[in-house]
């Protein structure tokens, strides 16, 4: 499992660091030569969100030598409920710097190494090729097969973790003899069935349990030491506080690690996990469905009882975000609508909106199939409303 480094070629100590990690060096797993392994390894933090922040923490508090970070992403308010690497003061700022500050705060012999883009198969193997072990703290499908294929592809070791309301997973795929993402999921859940954590939420210690266990097995991989979850998947459910685990197998005929793969280089994941290239906001019509913008629905709102202007405004969010955003119109959750069509007039126009822009999109698609003509989206939903219309709406 450790890289093959000669125990003379490996980096020397300073004395500031040893008197730093002397509780290391009086474990016998890891002493001296274990330490200076971890001075030595090159590890890949992808986001520095929920997942990244206690990983990226944990593996600079350890002495990773270094340390790159990939994410595009500024920090928002919404996020401190859980991206403990972010403070207050950050918000606005881009979450690469920030953490680079902290990190570098915490451990000054740490190496930064700073990604600041967007992850996609056009540079996503040349970062990776510069790193030991990538670890995914991703919160999107496209991007977890990406990083899974990159991997694969290149031989790096994958510590992946995923979270999601109260429960979470972690493994390590994609090393020689054990399985890939790939392996356990073979195909994306079709879009929008799997709501992210921004319309799902999640508990703001989750994140922090899974992405350490993370940094726990990228440290163990790096020493060489312990049993890694190679070939095992690890579930966590925080309400039960319970641990389970799946035994998990390489797939011989899985296209990407199998024995004849299929996918030798990096393909669109967009398209692969059924996601469109987004349009501009106000583009007129995406899937069949008819966009209209923040700005039209405002202005159809206030003309609406002069024009005797028939449309209903529905709402497909859930009761619980009505309390914390709401511009009126009925409320039917997004999984309460298809058993719900009678309280719906096929012949009237449906204007549809949710926090984003994702869920109602997919009732517009759901309403169109069964035989209404007349729905629009409301492109952006709450969150463009509080860009565009009213500042003062609260964003989540």
């Amino acid at each position: 499992m450790t890289t093959a480094v000669a125990p003379e070629a490996l980096p020397q100590l300073t004395n500031d660091e040893l008197g730093r990690y002397s509780r290391h060096l009086i474990l016998p797993e890891v002493g001296m030569e274990g330490q200076q392994r971890l001075k030595a390894a090159k590890v890949l933090c992808v986001g520095t969100g929920g997942l990244g922040s206690p990983l990226a923490f944990y593996l600079a508090a350890a002495g990773i030598g270094t340390l790159g970070l990939v994410d595009f992403d500024v920090v928002d308010a919404s996020n401190l409920q859980r991206q403990i690497i972010h403070s207050t003061k950050d918000i606005g700022r881009k979450k690469i710097d920030s953490a680079q500050e902290k990190l570098n705060a915490l451990n000054p012999h740490l190496n930064v190494v700073k990604h600041d883009t967007m992850l996609t198969s056009a540079n996503a193997l040349e970062i990776f090729a510069q790193y030991d072990i990538v670890a995914d703290g991703t919160d999107n499908f496209q991007t977890r097969y990406l990083v899974n294929d990159a991997c694969v592809l290149l031989g790096k070791p994958n510590a992946y973790g995923s979270i999601f309301r109260f429960e979470g997973q972690a493994s390590i795929f994609a090393t020689e003899t054990g399985p890939c993402y790939r392996c356990l999921y073979p195909e994306p859940p079709p879009p929008g069935l799997v709501p992210s954590c921004a319309e799902g939420g999640v508990l703001g210690i989750l994140p922090g349990i899974i992405g350490v266990i993370q940094a726990t097995e990228v440290i163990k991989f790096i020493l060489g030491k312990g049993d890694p979850l190679i070939g095992r998947l690890l579930l966590f459910d925080a309400l039960s506080m319970k641990f389970r685990e799946l035994k998990l197998r390489k797939n011989p005929d899985c296209p990407v690690c199998g024995t004849n793969p299929t996918v030798t280089e990096l393909i669109d994941y967009n398209q692969f996990c059924g996601i469109a290239n987004e349009p501009a906001a106000d583009a007129p019509i995406k899937n069949g469905i008819a966009q209209i913008s923040v700005k039209a629905l405002k202005e159809r709102l206030d003309k609406k009882e002069a024009r005797n202007d028939n449309f209903l405004l529905l709402d497909v969010r859930e009761p619980y975000e009505i309390q914390i955003a709401n511009i009126g119109g009925k409320l039917i959750p997004q999984n309460d609508v298809q058993n719900r069509l009678d309280e719906l007039n096929p012949e009237q126009e449906i204007l549809i909106y949710c926090r984003s822009g994702a869920r109602s999109q997919k009732i517009a698609e759901l309403l169109k199939a069964n035989g209404f003509s007349k729905v629009s989206n409301v492109a952006g939903g709450i969150l463009a409303w509080a860009d565009e219309i009213d500042p003062t709406l609260q964003k989540y």
